[in-house]
């Protein structure tokens, strides 16, 4: 049985989503939802010269761990992360492509510096300071829930908190007629062992198989401008657990997983209200 666990702190980043207070004013239906271009992305954490490197997907995935973390007191040196892109800087792999294919090869040390999965988790390290391992992760469709289950399976076993980063961006039109994304999106979860602390949120994990014929095997977002951002972006399949949390409401939500099998997210609040499907 998986411990349950704390969400102490959110951070997102989209268009039109530009923070935690925004977004949950949103998902409650008091501001209307409007899309937005992304504002400038400066990850000033980080010294001038690594922040002149940052790529795109690296910019994005900072903004949202810089806000969650600002939000409560962290020792970030000591503050281990989990960061889950589920394809990566497409962009990048495209120049890297690109690159291979000309005679002589023209490949720059910083596209390569930047070319690995786990560059946004190094910028982090960089910028926060941070001496903690870090784990980064894909899964397709599911990374957003194989990042819970790490960390859930971190804090059993390792640590008392963990930030979670779910991230990623469209690429450029060679890929996207294979792996298209609606729109970039990232968010960060502060989580925490469940020791009776305040919180906005308290979660139960619990891999489940839909049952035989069920076809609906996701909570969906609202409304349907937020769920085309849900459908169309891995990392954005959170926004029904951050609709959830935004609007108080306990209960339970499916986040995909991998093979057809889906993540059961049990939601409570303090006081604890009683359960009811969400």
């Amino acid at each position: 049985m998986i411990p349950p666990l704390l969400i102490r702190s959110i951070g997102v980043i989209a268009p039109g989503l530009t923070d935690w207070p925004t977004t949950a004013a949103i998902l409650r239906g008091e501001i209307q939802y409007r899309p937005a271009p992304l504002p400038p992305l400066a990850p000033l954490l980080l010294p001038p010269n690594e922040r002149r490197r940052a790529t795109p997907p690296t910019r994005l995935a900072m903004e949202a761990a810089r806000q969650a973390i600002e939000q409560v007191e962290a020792n970030l040196a000591h503050l281990p992360s989990v960061f889950a892109s589920s394809d990566g800087d497409l962009s990048l792999i495209d120049r890297l492509c690109q690159g291979i294919a000309q005679q002589p090869v023209a490949l720059s040390p910083t596209l390569f510096h930047n070319s690995v999965h786990n560059a946004a988790a190094g910028y982090w390290s960089i910028g926060s300071g941070c001496m903690s391992p870090s784990t980064s992760l894909a899964a397709g469709d599911a990374t957003l829930s194989a990042g819970l289950l790490e960390c859930a399976t971190q804090l059993a076993t390792e640590c008392d908190e963990i930030l979670l980063v779910a991230y990623d961006l469209p690429g450029p039109p060679t890929f996207d007629v294979h792996r298209h994304f609606e729109t970039p999106f990232a968010c960060a979860l502060l989580l925490a062992r469940d020791r009776g602390q305040t919180a906005l949120a308290r979660m139960a994990l619990d891999p489940i198989r839909a049952p035989q014929g069920q076809e609906e095997n996701e909570t969906r977002a609202r409304p349907p401008a937020l769920e085309s951002m849900r459908a169309g972006n891995p990392a954005a399949r959170v926004l029904p657990l951050l609709q959830a949390i935004a609007q108080q409401r306990a209960g339970t939500v499916r986040l995909p997983y991998l093979d057809g099998a889906a993540l059961s997210v049990a939601l409570g609040f303090q006081p604890m209200p009683s359960e009811a499907p969400c």
